[in-house]
């Protein structure tokens, strides 16, 4: 707790000056979130190049808005809304819906070769499985294994009720696993 807490106090220190004008505070919010808000706007537009577009829009825009920004809510839960949001309306003006994404459950680096092979032939496999999975189910793995968001946090990006969350994400580990298994 005491790592979040502090965590949290220099989040909200590098907000505040941000909020100054310090760019270079904005820098660090913008290297600590960047991989994440990339994955969520990947994980609705299913193309790379839209994902990196919107994620370069979403800073910009909680840029221009941070001083909309509550600061006794969690950051990253408002920030992946509104990366969330702009990916929704790139999909809403190509008139269609899908969410994928990547999934990294693998953590670590090496310098061993046949284990950065081994390492990178599961990542391939689980991220094909994922990206097998109907989106319902994809996106809150993504948000949780990658965005490392709460139950709530999830249902408020994806506006569904917190029990279907849980369930979804119960079910999308069921099937992940599943899928997996057959790769």
């Amino acid at each position: 707790m005491k790592k979040e807490k502090l965590k949290t106090r220099e989040e909200k220190e590098l907000l505040y000056r941000s909020l100054r004008g310090e760019k270079e505070a904005w820098g660090e919010i913008v290297n600590r979130y960047k991989e994440a808000v990339y994955g969520v706007n990947l994980s609705i537009l299913k193309d790379k190049t839209e994902a990196e577009d919107a994620t370069q829009e979403t800073f910009i825009k909680a840029w221009n808005n941070l001083e909309k920004y509550d600061m006794d809510r969690k950051f990253s839960t408002w920030l992946f809304t509104v990366g969330s949001n702009i990916s929704k309306n790139i999909v809403r003006k190509r008139d269609r819906w899908s969410f994928i994404g990547k999934l990294s459950l693998l953590g670590g680096k090496t310098d061993d070769p046949p284990t950065k092979i081994k390492k990178e032939e599961r990542k391939k496999g689980i991220r094909e499985a994922l990206f097998g999975l109907k989106p319902k189910y994809r996106a809150p793995l993504i948000m949780q294994f990658w965005g490392e968001l709460s139950y709530q946090e999830i249902s408020d990006i994806l506006d569904i009720p917190e029990g279907t969350v849980k369930t979804r994400l119960h079910r999308g580990k069921e099937k992940l696993k599943a899928s997996y298994q057959e790769v």
